[in-house]
């Protein structure tokens, strides 16, 4: 059996200024944008490198709303891996990505937390490659 996982859903307030907000600041690529009514799209951005894409998901009632920008309780929500934390945060912040922190050397890697356009939270890491 192979499972992977292949989407994760994200609440946005509107599909277009998210798309600009993933693919302008985050340097994501759009995936798909089909229409599926007058008012519901399918849209998926993701990190240029593969991986899970995110499907944004627009608010459809006042729960969702309320949701928005704190899907994990304020804690981080999604964890973006690179092979290059110092060209990827140079990047971002050139770009106006707001970090919660300056970075930092843990044991399993070079990390910081930034928030999204609506204040999610994730982590920017660049893991320790194993010795041998």
């Amino acid at each position: 059996m192979s499972q992977q996982l292949g989407l994760i859903a994200i609440l946005v307030d509107d599909y277009d200024s998210a798309i600009a907000y993933y693919t302008g600041h985050l340097g994501f690529v759009l995936r798909e944008d089909t229409r599926i009514s007058a008012d519901k799209r399918w849209v998926v951005v993701a990190p240029p490198g593969g991986g899970a894409g995110l499907l944004l998901a627009r608010a459809a009632d006042d729960r969702q709303q309320r949701a928005i920008g704190d899907q994990a309780g304020g804690r981080v929500f999604l964890f973006l891996e690179t092979d290059d934390f110092a060209r990827d945060h140079a990047a971002f912040v050139a770009r106006g990505v707001r970090f919660a922190e300056a970075p930092r050397t843990e044991p399993y890697g070079i990390v910081a937390v930034f928030e999204d356009l609506y204040g999610n939270r994730w982590d920017l890491v660049e893991h320790v490659r194993p010795a041998g």
